[in-house]
């Protein structure tokens, strides 16, 4: 039993390091991630700040957008790192890891955790970025939270690309489902925009969205403010991660190479 738990781990930890080694050589990867949300940031929010108000007549406040921007970083480098299975099947090293006595499933895990962990860290750097633009946080405790918040919502949404790149052989395939999915699940997400006054047929699919929860939990533990209940979106978020972790290791494991 002992010698399967360590083979596991040792599964789990070499699958983890060689997508933070991928990661960290990949530099080009690292700059296109932040790119997109710095330009929203900066430009977005000096847009909705001379042109919007909220309710009250109160200025929009540029560091609304920060909690939905990192979100949307989460989701992406999550949902994009199952590519990195598309790659390895092309090359054959899904081949030789996958005829290794251990079980798939822990292969798919350690993928996920190597995933997980680089679009953590691209949302932190984020977090810093948003921090030094002048947006002020509400403590050090929930910046931490925020970080948790991230890692829970990663495993999700790797989850969900590893599921997607189990069932399909190309990488245009590969792109063009990732791209039918991130967008609505950004634009759905309240990101942008409060979802407390929207119309009934859009409110059905912002609450749908599990990113929203993402966002909302967030923009609790980094502004001090949310619409949904904090207790509800953390158990929609560990509920929505162990379904995604299930269902992508499911697939995983089903995958021919």
């Amino acid at each position: 039993m002992k010698k399967k738990v360590d083979r596991a781990l040792q599964t789990i930890y070499t699958m983890w390091l060689r997508e933070m080694l991928r990661f960290w050589r990949s530099k080009s990867r690292i700059i296109g991630s932040l790119a997109t949300p710095l330009f929203f940031l900066v430009f977005l929010g000096a847009g909705f700040s001379s042109s919007f108000q909220v309710a009250g007549g109160r200025p929009f406040d540029p560091s609304y957008l920060a909690p939905g921007l990192i979100g949307m970083v989460v989701l992406f480098s999550s949902m994009m790192g199952g590519v990195s299975i598309i790659w390895d099947r092309e090359f054959g090293f899904l081949k030789e890891i996958l005829i290794a006595p251990v079980s798939r499933f822990f292969v798919a895990l350690g993928k996920a955790v190597g995933g997980v962990t680089t679009s953590v860290i691209q949302g932190v750097l984020i977090m810093i970025i948003a921090s030094l633009m002048g947006i002020e946080y509400k403590s050090l405790s929930g910046v931490f939270a925020a970080i948790a918040i991230m890692f829970i919502s990663g495993i999700g949404f790797i989850g969900l690309g590893i599921a997607v790149a189990s069932r399909i052989d190309s990488h245009e395939g590969f792109q063009m489902v990732m791209s039918f999915l991130t967008m609505p699940l950004v634009l759905l997400s309240g990101a942008f925009f409060p979802i407390s006054k929207l119309p009934a047929w859009l409110t059905v699919l912002v609450y749908a969205n599990p990113l929203t929860y993402g966002v909302e939990a967030l923009r609790y533990f980094l502004l001090g403010e949310s619409i949904i209940p904090i207790s509800r979106s953390i158990i929609i978020l560990i509920a929505f991660a162990l379904a995604m972790t299930f269902l992508g290791g499911k697939l995983f494991g089903k995958m021919k190479v």
